[in-house]
């Protein structure tokens, strides 16, 4: 962290504090700190891989849109520049830019770290086992859907390309040779489930193409005593909208420990609440496969760079392992696509 909770005050013109910063939670973009004082709290998002002013603003747009939706997130709040994401430093703040979805590469903040300011939320973690939590994914990504209709823009290569088996190999040699614990069943699974995978991934239908959250996850929904809130908004792109909804599906039934009728169940709730995706058969879910490969050769990159710091390295290590323990099993999701295909 570059920075403290004065700077934070000085950047959006809270005022005078005392103020103070604790850390919260760490996910694979950014750490988050409870900002708080006069009996105030925010959500402070330290961006540790830089970001792209383009992504912020597709992010504030689709927020607004949302909410006029019915949709609710926790306010993202503009600094003293009227930008939403600030470059803070030990003397000044300043509006910032932000990098691409998924990406490990260098944050580019010499002597400063790039933050946004949320409101805070107070609540649990979704359960993805409750019919009205389901019934509310549904409905929203009906909702998203809708909000984004009529996007033209390619969608980011982090959802529609995957590592080609040369880069896979040159990956793993250099794990290998870095000595991580890990290069043994990273090689296996090079060998195995990564070019299953990577057969279903393509490019998406111009036609279905949609701006939307595209990380919609039981993690990144809060309920609270207003219901759920949806968070963490930093990936707002263009998307397939057959790919997102099927991913989403997959993630709130149990992944590769599927409930069925979950499944049926949030995919009624879409189509109840307009929304238009179908899911056809195992290439409906290539965005799901696009992002589990890249998401694993990114930490991996990311867990031999020696330009982060050694707890950024530790946790790309441990973003790994996890990862590969649960990867998307095709037969798990061949018959969640067979169980889906009545559900028009």
């Amino acid at each position: 962290m570059h920075f403290t909770a004065d700077h934070i005050a000085e950047t959006y013109r809270l005022g005078a504090g005392p103020w103070a910063l604790a850390p919260v939670t760490r996910g694979a973009l950014g750490q988050i700190w409870r900002f708080s004082g006069n009996g105030s709290s925010w959500a402070v998002k330290e961006l540790l891989f830089g970001c792209d002013e383009e992504q912020v603003r597709r992010e504030a747009e689709l927020r607004q849109a949302a909410e006029g939706l019915g949709i609710a997130s926790p306010r993202l709040f503009p600094n003293r520049h009227g930008a939403y994401v600030s470059h803070v430093t030990a003397s000044s703040g300043s509006s910032g830019s932000s990098g691409s979805s998924g990406s490990s590469g260098s944050s580019g903040s010499s002597g400063g770290s790039y933050v946004k300011l949320y409101a805070w939320i107070d609540g649990a973690e979704a359960d993805a086992s409750d019919p009205g939590i389901l019934d509310w994914c549904g409905r929203t990504m009906a909702l998203l859907h809708t909000a984004g209709q009529g996007a033209s823009e390619t969608p980011d290569s982090w959802y529609e390309r995957s590592p080609q088996d040369v880069e896979w190999k040159a990956l793993h040699k250099q794990v290998h040779q870095a000595g991580l614990p890990w290069a043994e069943a990273l090689g296996r699974f090079i060998d195995t489930s990564a070019a299953e995978m990577a057969r279903w991934v393509t490019p998406a239908d111009p036609g279905d193409l949609v701006t939307s959250h595209l990380d919609l996850q039981p993690q990144n929904v809060l309920v609270g005593r207003d219901g759920p809130v949806l968070l963490d908004w930093d990936n707002a792109g263009v998307t397939s909208a057959e790919r997102e909804f099927a991913r989403a599906v997959y993630v709130w039934s149990g992944g590769n420990h599927v409930d069925i009728d979950s499944a049926r169940r949030l995919a009624r709730a879409y189509r109840g609440a307009g929304g238009r995706a179908a899911i056809t058969g195992p290439q409906s879910f290539s965005m799901l496969f696009a992002t589990a490969l890249n998401f694993v050769y990114v930490q991996a990159e990311c867990a031999l760079d020696q330009t982060v710091t050694a707890a950024q390295r530790e946790f790309a290590s441990r973003q790994v392992v996890d990862s590969l323990r649960g990867m998307p099993d095709l037969e798990v999701v061949s018959r969640l696509a067979a169980a889906l295909d009545a559900v028009r």
